[in-house]
């Protein structure tokens, strides 16, 4: 939830920008893979940036959000091009009365034909998150992290405790900032509803999930760059798991020890150790 003076466009697509450049960085956006949108219930004007629409039909009926604004990353636009060239790579859709219909703004700059092809997850949790918390503002970042989407090959890390134990003990920061741990989804299609609804149901739960052997989907109701460093969190935290393997296993990580009492000092309530 967002209070006092709330961001501008251009605030919003210059974050959103910075977190695509920081995606790549981290080689979690190979080509065009990913995407991310964001969701802002005050008014914000369109007109400067996007100055066409054309109607869209919703894949499912949002009433609530009549009103609402999402900024959404074109389906073949790059992450890492978002801060040099937004126009080009996001649009602006603004859901309609009765919530099955929104305007999509876009501008003459539009590299793009439609939104992009995971859409549909974007838009459940979008409104499972806004109507179950009240909050005006909600991010999502879908990102294909290197060693985290290998690791969910590996069939005991498709385990979601065994995953949790094994990644959350490398470092006090990752307990600290994904307390609920990461959630796993088994493998469904990309864009599928069967991978909508196992979404849904785990960032329920977790901040962060898995999309195992395809990625991984982030939210946040702060900010589009605390998205990212959810990803990049649990990134850092699978590059020590993929360097302790390649090691074979030799370190031990935090004990249990000493994960409790992180969580004691910072009031972290966690049922993963």
């Amino acid at each position: 939830m967002l209070q006092g003076s709330y961001p501008e466009l251009d605030d919003l697509l210059e974050m959103m920008g910075e977190a695509g450049k920081r995606l790549s960085d981290i080689e979690a956006s190979e080509g065009t893979a990913g995407n991310i949108s964001i969701c802002v219930r005050w008014p914000i004007d369109l007109s400067a940036r996007f100055p066409f629409n054309d109607q869209i039909e919703f894949p499912q009926s949002v009433p609530e959000l009549a009103g609402s604004t999402f900024l959404v990353s074109g389906s073949g636009r790059r992450l890492r091009e978002i801060i040099d060239e937004p126009l080009a790579s996001i649009g602006c859709i603004v859901v309609n009365e009765g919530g099955r219909t929104g305007n999509l703004f876009t501008s003459s700059k539009r590299r793009f034909e439609r939104l992009t092809s995971e859409f549909n997850s974007h838009l459940a949790v979008h409104y499972d998150q806004i109507l179950s918390s009240g909050t005006n503002f909600h991010a999502l970042i879908h990102a294909q992290p290197l060693r985290l989407t290998y690791l969910s090959h590996i069939p005991r890390y498709q385990d979601e405790h065994y995953l949790n134990t094994h990644l959350l003990r490398w470092q006090p920061e990752t307990i600290i900032n994904l307390p609920e741990g990461i959630g796993f989804v088994p493998f469904r299609i990309p864009g599928s509803p069967e991978l909508m609804q196992a979404t849904l149901a785990s960032l329920r739960k977790h901040r962060i999930v898995i999309w195992a052997k395809h990625g991984v989907m982030a939210r946040s109701d702060v900010s589009v760059k605390r998205a990212a460093d959810r990803v990049e969190y649990a990134e850092t935290a699978a590059k020590y798991e993929y360097l302790n393997l390649g090691a074979g296993e030799i370190g031990e990580g935090l004990t249990l020890d000493e994960i409790h009492a992180i969580c004691k000092t910072f009031n972290l309530q966690q049922n993963i150790f």
